[in-house]
């Protein structure tokens, strides 16, 4: 993988949406070596190339042949899961953990035949049953006929229960009957008529017109909690919410749609996107977006129907039903198309166009983008010129020490990549060798130690140092950095803070830099950042040593419960804000006694 495809794969992951959804990686040949789902796309997938994840052999063995990555954006987290199901079923990729048993998700079947049973599958069948779900959880699928089931006494048996073995006296009611589960349509004691209403209202629960099972519930639950039977009415309130929570339908795997393809459409002013689904067996198993550049502003219904003819072109398994926004300006024969203004087909739809969306917005990022990376590569080429450096500043650090009167010295150095911070590469240190108000000595103890480190570590180098002071802070770093032999491979520059001039090493006159330059504004932007970052180290380890010396005036509290104190609370503010109990849980009674009552004393409880 070279470097201008590495950028186009994070250009393309930064570009990614939130949503939820699955994302595709394809290799050199363009082939699925891995199908995921994400929650959120964008935070899963930079998940692989971040340096924690990279540690992970297989991982980086996958991230190495990733050329290419495509994204479907769905409406939930179980939409997601399946399709990544649908998938990896479709597309069999290489590092992904094909299920052994081809497990798929359970449904609710509604058997078609006299007395229907109703009970939970993973199998379903084309012989004039209802089919509900797909479900993600077959625990919800258990409570839903459980709930049923107390709802609607239903048969469990798998007897045949014609009119004519029903009269024949063939059957024998069983324990279901007599525990009253089961009303005993077997022996004639439940007619077909009252049966299948309750089977009607089960259809309606299970399509999700549920408000008068809602309605019926909550009365029967205040009623129970009227009369006290708290336990009953609690286990009715689980029921409610599990309606509450209960979705009867998938718009990516539907057993209510057949097959058809799916076409969205997008236009823009100078190009259109169009989407394209593919459902076979009610699920949905490809997605594809085009886009389409516009010449001489053609309609969309033309260029909807040029689309159309291209992906039938490469799909020998078309099918014979097309949903789309509206219809093409020309039309195909053998194939009837729909437009739908609700229901199943017309969410697909909406999932197709949002998918077609999500691709003009990531075009329009990425554009966006490569706009800045020029504006970025135009200031450093111009920083270059103006700090006489001898390659292109991609990769700067700068320091700033910080000191009152001597006590507490710290420094800091940040980082800045290609222009901009990279504030998870920042550094704080205590100055270690210096003690009183030494600039010089800090400055160089500081650089020293970092790009020693760096060098230990084999990690890669600044192009451009940039210390915060004038002519000693500059002759400081230059010192640290040939003490490591790296004089000739890293430049080092000084901003000063009295009139903003630039210092050189080994030149006495520095250069003044007219106030508009983007490079002054890069580099002030730099000192300014470094000193932000100092001053925010400094004034922590005041706060800590002023809190630390508070606690130490109190009597019988030494290092060592002080210690154990802001382990367990972190900061002052949480000591002082807790309770006794709290207290004395970490630090012992005695001790927890004491600061209570100097908390109290000194008016410092809150």
């Amino acid at each position: 993988m070279n470097e201008f495809e590495i950028n186009e794969l994070k250009d393309t992951v930064k570009s990614l949406p939130l949503s939820p959804g699955v994302y595709l990686f394809r290799n050199k040949d363009n082939k699925v070596i891995y199908a995921g789902k994400a929650k959120s796309l964008r935070k899963r997938v930079s998940s692989y190339f971040t340096k924690k994840t990279f540690e992970s052999n297989k991982i980086r063995i996958l991230v190495k042949q990733i050329r290419k990555i495509d994204h479907i954006v769905v409406e939930t987290e179980s939409d997601a899961l399946l399709l990544e199901n649908n998938l990896i079923k479709e597309y069999k990729p290489r590092y992904n953990v094909l299920l052994k048993d081809d497990k798929s998700y359970p449904y609710i079947c509604i058997k078609n035949e006299p007395f229907p049973r109703v009970f939970i599958t993973r199998n379903p069948v084309k012989d004039g049953s209802t089919y509900y779900g797909p479900y993600t959880s077959v625990h919800m699928v258990r409570m839903i006929l459980e709930f049923i089931r107390q709802l609607y006494p239903l048969r469990t048996c798998n007897y045949h229960l014609s009119q004519q073995n029903i009269e024949s006296g063939k059957f024998k009611v069983c324990l279901e009957y007599h525990i009253g589960n089961c009303k005993g349509p077997c022996v004639g004691k439940q007619s077909a008529v009252d049966y299948d209403d309750n089977i009607l209202q089960i259809h309606k629960i299970l399509k999700g017109n549920i408000a008068g099972v809602q309605k019926f519930l909550k009365d029967r639950m205040e009623s129970l909690s009227r009369e006290q039977a708290y336990e009953e009415a609690q286990y009715t309130k689980e029921k409610l919410d599990l309606l509450a929570r209960y979705q009867s339908k998938s718009t990516i795997v539907n057993p209510s749609i057949s097959n058809l393809d799916v076409y969205s459409f997008v236009d823009n002013l100078k190009f259109a996107v169009a989407n394209f689904l593919k459902v076979v067996d009610g699920a949905v198993i490809q997605s594809q977006t085009i886009e389409i550049k516009k010449v001489f502003s053609e309609k969309k219904e033309d260029l909807l129907a040029l689309v159309i003819t291209e992906i039938r072109s490469r799909d020998i398994n078309s099918s014979n039903e097309i949903v789309v926004p509206f219809l093409p300006g020309t039309g195909i024969p053998g194939i009837r198309f729909k437009v739908p203004g609700r229901g199943d087909k017309k969410r697909l739809l909406d999932l197709s166009t949002r998918n077609a969306m999500y691709y003009l917005k990531e075009k329009e990022s990425k554009t966006a983008q490569k706009i800045g990376a020029g504006s970025t590569e135009r200031i450093l080429k111009r920083a270059m010129k103006d700090l006489r450096l001898s390659k292109i500043p991609f990769h700067i650090e700068c320091f700033d020490n910080s000191n009152i009167q001597g006590k507490n010295p710290v420094s800091a150095c940040v980082v800045f990549k290609n222009a901009r911070p990279s504030k998870r590469e920042y550094r704080h240190y205590n100055i270690a060798s210096v003690t009183g108000p030494d600039d010089y000595g800090s400055m160089k103890e500081v650089v020293y130690r970092r790009y020693k480190r760096l060098l230990a570590e084999n990690a890669s180098l600044p192009e451009l140092i940039v210390v915060d002071g004038g002519k000693a802070q500059l002759g400081a770093a230059v010192d640290a950095v040939g003490n490591l032999g790296l004089t000739d491979k890293i430049s080092i520059v000084a901003i000063a803070k009295r009139l903003e001039e630039i210092f050189f090493p080994g030149d006495p006159v520095p250069i003044y830099l007219d106030k508009t330059s983007e490079t002054l504004r890069l580099i002030q932007h730099l000192r300014n950042e470094a000193h932000r970052f100092s001053l925010l180290f400094h004034r922590q380890k005041r706060s800590s040593e002023f809190t630390s010396s508070v606690l130490e005036s109190v009597p019988g509290i030494g290092p060592v419960t002080i210690a154990k104190l802001y382990k367990h609370f972190k900061t002052y503010e949480s000591i002082r804000n807790s309770g006794y109990d709290e207290l004395a849980s970490v630090a012992g009674k005695a001790p927890a006694r004491k600061l209570i009552d100097f908390f109290k004393k000194t008016g410092k409880n809150g």
